[in-house]
């Protein structure tokens, strides 16, 4: 087959598409336009039907273009009574204010019969691509484009669209449709939070074990709260994000240690004792102590280079700002159990002894012991 041949329907896809979206602009213009009474919309009107030229011309080819050449020739017909209405008598004036809400009312139809199209191929496209592409770009790019049309609020019929689509892709992939499940609760809380609830996705999540994977867990946490960190404590999950910990990766590990403090901000008190009888404290600890000893060599090693009293107040903060994440590490979770909104005040109380008690148990010094003691103390103060 000539290759030609073979590139003609994608590129008559391509300006079919281009057309929808120019004729969904074009109509959204106009609807702004006819808003202004002092201004006439036959300039815009013209535009628009000047696109509808080439919607008619796609109807051999593209399907389910029949309603919207219908509207376009209802705006037609609109225009040419709004040129038949010329006079200034009141009459006229209200004839012609009739006309540029029915006008208004028209491009608001093509908009959205335009845009329902557009969501359609959207979909269409999304489903082949993660099926049969092998092409990881063009899988992120579709869902990148899903992410994007989510953003722009809701609409019942994509719901739908979104609800009876199927797809499958690999681990890749599944951390960026992970991603555009964060849009989809955003974008329809009541009817997406039960597929994170009910369905695989939390375990899937985590089972992923990135740092990805992790920041999208944190940001469902963030949204849902409660229900779903229930659900992670019921699941026994918690022990499998503190596992995350001790990642080889440094983000995983930090992106780990953040999802762990957004659930103890938003979570009871049940959920808050599986982490401290799991170990975190003294987890945390062990993290921060090896950061330390980390970043006292890498400082050890560029004063012999060229001498510590070369540095400066800017050098300073960049090598703080280069540290890992767990920097005063247990002081931040005992900050987020105190200032959290899932435990009373006598639990908040209890929890901070609880705290305490642990550190002072897993410290290797009583220098180390009076120093972490102290930023939990008043460090955690809101």
């Amino acid at each position: 087959m000539d290759p030609t041949t073979q590139k003609q329907p994608e590129e008559q896809e391509r300006h079919s598409l281009g057309v929808l979206q120019l004729l969904q602009s074009a109509s959204k213009e106009l609807q702004n336009y006819t808003l202004f009474l002092t201004k006439d919309p036959q300039a815009p009107i013209r535009a628009l039907l000047n696109l509808g030229n080439e919607i008619s011309a796609l109807l051999d080819t593209v399907p389910n273009l029949f309603k919207l050449s219908h509207l376009l020739c209802n705006l037609q017909t609109a225009l040419n009574e709004l040129e038949a209405t010329r006079g200034y008598g009141l009459r006229s004036i209200i004839r012609r204010q009739a006309i540029y809400y029915k006008i208004s009312q028209l491009a608001g139809q093509i908009e959205r019969e335009a845009q329902a199209y557009l969501d359609k191929d959207n979909i269409f496209r999304l489903v082949r691509t993660l099926d049969r592409s092998r092409d990881e770009g063009e899988q992120v790019k579709v869902l990148t484009e899903l992410e994007e049309r989510l953003s722009r609020g809701f609409d019942r019929d994509y719901q739908e669209l979104i609800l009876k689509a199927k797809v499958s892709c690999p681990r890749t992939i599944r951390e960026h449709a992970a991603q555009v499940m964060v849009a989809l609760i955003r974008f329809n809380r009541n009817v997406f939070v039960g597929l994170v609830l009910m369905g695989p996705t939390l375990e899937a999540l985590i089972s992923m074990g990135s740092c990805r994977s992790m920041e999208v867990l944190t940001s469902l946490v963030a949204l849902v709260r409660s229900p779903l960190i229930d659900e992670i404590e019921s699941l026994g999950e918690v022990p499998r994000i503190m596992n995350l910990l001790r990642s080889r990766d440094p983000a995983t590990r930090a992106a780990a240690f953040d999802c762990l403090c957004e659930i103890a901000y938003h979570g009871r008190k049940e959920v808050i004792e599986a982490m401290l009888e799991q170990g975190l404290i003294e987890t945390l600890l062990e993290l921060q102590r090896q950061e330390q000893i980390d970043h006292d060599h890498d400082r050890e090693r560029d004063d012999r280079g060229r001498g510590s009293e070369d540095r400066n107040e800017e050098e300073e903060e960049e090598e703080e700002e280069k540290r890992g994440g767990f920097h005063g590490a247990a002081a931040k979770f005992a900050v987020q159990v105190e200032v959290g909104e899932g435990l009373t005040n006598q639990e908040r109380r209890e929890f901070k002894m609880e705290i305490l008690r642990r550190v002072k148990q897993a410290c290797v010094s009583e220098a180390e012991a009076a120093s972490v003691s102290a930023e939990v103390l008043w460090g955690s103060s809101p």
